[in-house]
């Protein structure tokens, strides 16, 4: 399951790219929008499954927070930060949403995992993080404000048992999260733009695989993984923007980046309960193999007793 999690942030960490190459530029809202909302309406087209009482407000405040608000808020850190330092506020990710699972469903975080997502967040600016940048104060609020709400809506879609199959429970907050975008990037970019053959094809990319398939996965990953571990899976995001940027566009790529991305699979591996266990249990043998034994006059005592 950890492996099928991590093609998320894999894919995810393609979009950097397709976005600069193929997507029009100056319009993330719009992008955003066509990320969402389209693939929302092909689901629901081939699911005919609509919500139902309650799960209509919760398909609204899920969608708003993972996807509309989640969108906006990060298109608006991407466009006031350099790239470098809002991937690095972004990287503080897995440590909110070990303490909102801890509050909010009682699921107590791995001093394995705190460790882990400190170590990826240094890996993450090691990796990404470049000399000479501006911070920029509503850029910085703007990020935390995305992770906050992406994060709380994570752990509600961990909360929420929906009375669906995860790909109508995508579809439902891939339409609301994208309606909720639309009045915003119309009033705040006007009308679509003109869309070539590559941009078409980017766009394509990124809404089947990067959004539809991405998120069921990843919801999937929420629905059977601890909190912690999937958000430092997420890491992996970054990691796999970098080697695309090596590889594709030709990006530098030296000894930094190298420890950086160590750092980052190192913190995430920590953070997986297969690989704590392991840790662990030379520990837990240590334990065992040094309880004293009881001497034999005891025992003789207590079977007479």
């Amino acid at each position: 399951m950890t492996l099928l999690t991590a093609f998320t942030p894999a894919a995810w960490g393609t979009t950097y790219y397709v976005t600069a190459e193929f997507l029009p530029p100056d319009r993330p809202l719009f992008s955003g929008l066509v990320r969402a909302l389209p693939v929302g309406l092909v689901i629901l087209a081939f699911t005919r499954e609509l919500p139902r009482g309650i799960w209509w407000l919760r398909a609204l405040v899920l969608g708003i927070l993972n996807i509309g608000a989640f969108f906006t808020l990060i298109f608006l850190a991407a466009y006031r930060l350099p790239g470098g330092l809002a991937a690095t506020l972004t990287a503080t990710a897995p440590i909110l949403m070990m303490l909102m699972a801890w509050v909010l469903i009682r699921e107590k975080p791995h001093a394995l995992s705190v460790l882990g997502a400190v170590v990826g967040f240094a890996g993450v600016a090691l990796l990404v993080l470049r000399a000479g940048f501006v911070v920029d104060a509503v850029g910085v609020l703007a990020s935390f404000a995305a992770i906050a709400m992406a994060s709380l809506g994570f752990i509600l879609v961990k909360r929420w048992t929906p009375p669906v199959s995860l790909v109508t429970f995508t579809g439902w907050q891939l339409v609301a999260g994208g309606l909720a975008l639309l009045p915003v990037a119309l009033i705040v970019e006007g009308a679509p733009p003109a869309l070539d053959a590559r941009a078409v094809g980017g766009f394509l990319w990124i809404c089947i695989v990067g959004t539809g398939l991405a998120y069921v996965v990843w919801f999937n990953g929420l629905r059977q993984l601890e909190a912690g571990s999937v958000a430092l899976i997420g890491l992996l995001n970054p990691v796999v923007g970098t080697l695309v940027g090596v590889v594709l566009a030709g990006e530098a790529f030296g000894w930094t980046q190298a420890t950086g991305m160590a750092l980052v699979l190192g913190g995430v591996l920590l953070g997986q309960p297969a690989v704590r266990d392991r840790l662990m249990a030379p520990a837990a043998t240590r334990e065992v193999h040094h309880t004293p034994a009881r001497p034999q006059h005891e025992l003789v005592g207590s079977a007479a007793d």
